[in-house]
């Protein structure tokens, strides 16, 4: 059976206005000097280590836990599906199974998936690059389709043929430098990528 993995932030959901929302909680809650705009223009890596950015080391355990807790309630009424992402998972579920690959928490993604009626077979949250290879690996993962350089070390460190979507902060010249097979303006270029392999 194929496997297609596929990240989530910026390649399934635009999830910036919902992010930039919880960020600016935190702000309010922590006091902290946070440029959410800047946050939000280089989404992909686990919220630990956006918050280095920004707070001493021994306060980010408590913050980022602090943002998984409001995230649900903030952020899921404020995303929104990408272009061609249904159809992206519609074709790959004819050939086989989809599964989510995310550095997100996994009952925060699963929401998304649910709220959004996205066609996902199994959520793995809290993966992060090497942790996303391990993943693909382990589920046995022919492709991998992200939106960050660090989707494409993850699909080539695991074997997996890596698939990038610009429709997030890394450039096409980046994203093919990390070995991307692919870079497809969007989701909605997808199908035909897959009809062609």
């Amino acid at each position: 059976m194929t496997i297609t993995g596929f990240d989530l932030d910026m390649t399934l959901i635009d999830s910036r206005p919902g992010i930039q929302a919880v960020y600016q909680q935190l702000v309010l809650e922590s006091g902290a000097q946070i440029d959410t705009d800047l946050v939000v223009s280089r989404l992909g890596p686990p919220v630990e280590w956006e918050l280095e950015h920004w707070l001493p080391a021994t306060e980010i355990p408590r913050w980022a836990d602090r943002y998984r807790e409001i995230y649900p309630d903030i952020a899921l009424p404020l995303v929104s599906v990408l272009p061609g992402a249904h159809e992206a998972l519609a074709a790959a579920g004819r050939i086989g199974r989809t599964i989510l690959i995310t550095a997100k928490n996994g009952p925060s993604a699963q929401l998304h998936v649910d709220h959004l009626g996205l066609a996902i077979d199994e959520v793995f949250g809290r993966a992060w690059r090497e942790g996303k290879a391990a993943v693909l690996r382990e589920q046995g993962a022919t492709t991998y389709v992200g939106d960050h350089v660090h989707d494409m070390e993850a699909a080539r460190t695991s074997g997996a043929t890596g698939v990038a979507v610009s429709t997030g902060p890394c450039s096409d010249g980046e994203l093919r430098e990390a070995g991307a097979a692919a870079v497809l303006p969007s989701l909605e270029a997808f199908p035909a990528w897959l009809d062609q392999r």
